[in-house]
């Protein structure tokens, strides 16, 4: 039964890392850009926008909706930045666990 007490033992060490690493994650803020960083787009690591940044360029009445799809693009493109370093995280934390393949966390 040692096999199932070195389980047990890294279960536990795992759920705290899992706790520090969703804080961490909280924490985060990435920044999402588009039409050559024209539209900046401040997240949290919730996946909230904390912050618009618009050149003054595209505020022309005519540029509508090239805005509307940029301010998308930004949010877009801080949605993917978000995911790609929580899943590195993930990976530091989950380092050495014999996970099966396709497994992921947080659940």
């Amino acid at each position: 039964m040692k096999d199932l007490g070195d389980i047990m033992k890294q279960a536990a060490g795992l759920q705290s890392k899992m706790q520090e690493m969703q804080e961490k994650i909280s924490a985060m803020e990435v920044e999402g850009q588009a039409g050559a960083g024209m539209v900046k787009v401040t997240m949290n690591g919730k996946g909230y926008a904390k912050a618009v940044s618009i050149d003054p360029s595209l505020l022309d009445k005519e540029e509508g909706e090239v805005l509307e799809d940029l301010v998308a693009a930004a949010i877009n493109d801080a949605k993917s930045k978000l995911e790609t370093q929580s899943a590195d995280e993930m990976k530091s934390i989950t380092a050495g666990m014999p996970l099966p393949p396709g497994f992921k966390l947080p659940f």
